[in-house]
């Protein structure tokens, strides 16, 4: 009986040693170890990679948002617009709101959607990129593909008074290519290319 109560508390001291030792390697090191990588050699990023304008911050480079005309829902033609967020862009409400490829819904949305991109840019619906029409999975991508920034140009420069040729270099400028060179699809930042957009136009 000694034996087994002496046995049973060594295994519980053992246990207990094992458990602060964890607790400290992977609840306080690991965790400072980590941060202090990511703060030194990625500081921007860690940071939520905030984006700021006249010293003010505007917004970040990982999260998109609306460009809509002031009080209203509607989409500011000044401004390159981001593809479509059922959460409105909420950082708090991320995920894919998405429906089924089979739900008659969905083709409907879609269409419609193709429907408003392509008569608030002036363009053919053939010419509308899905990324215009579609959700990102995370509902809050940044960024748009090329084709979608290209087709907004035209609208663009007339709503601010500069030549195509202006904006067209804002896009072509603002263009980054796949993530280290093969992966996921050369892209545009809103954020950004909206930012270069407002000191071109002197606004």
């Amino acid at each position: 009986m000694n034996n087994s109560v002496a046995n049973t508390g060594r295994l519980a001291w053992a246990a207990l040693r094992m458990l602060l030792v964890l607790t400290v390697v992977t609840g306080i090191l690991y965790p400072l170890a980590v941060t202090g990588i990511a703060q030194g050699l990625f500081h921007d990023k860690a940071n939520a990679s905030i984006v700021k304008a006249d010293g003010k911050e505007v917004g970040s480079a990982l999260i998109g948002q609306t460009w809509n005309i002031e009080g209203t829902d509607n989409p500011d033609p000044k401004w390159f617009q981001p593809r479509p967020s059922h959460s409105g862009y909420d950082p708090l409400s991320t995920g894919s709101g998405q429906l089924g490829a089979s739900d008659p819904t969905l083709t409907r949305l879609v269409g419609d959607t193709r429907k408003a991109v392509a008569a608030f840019n002036g363009v053919p619906e053939s010419e509308v990129p899905k990324d215009a029409v579609t959700g990102s999975a995370s509902a809050i991508d940044p960024h748009i593909s090329p084709e979608y920034a290209e087709i907004q140009i035209k609208r663009v420069a007339k709503a601010n008074s500069l030549a195509e040729q202006q904006v067209a270099k804002l896009v072509e400028d603002h263009t980054e290519g796949r993530t280290a060179g093969f992966l996921g699809q050369p892209h545009v930042n809103v954020l950004q290319l909206n930012l270069a957009l407002r000191d071109l136009a002197g606004r």
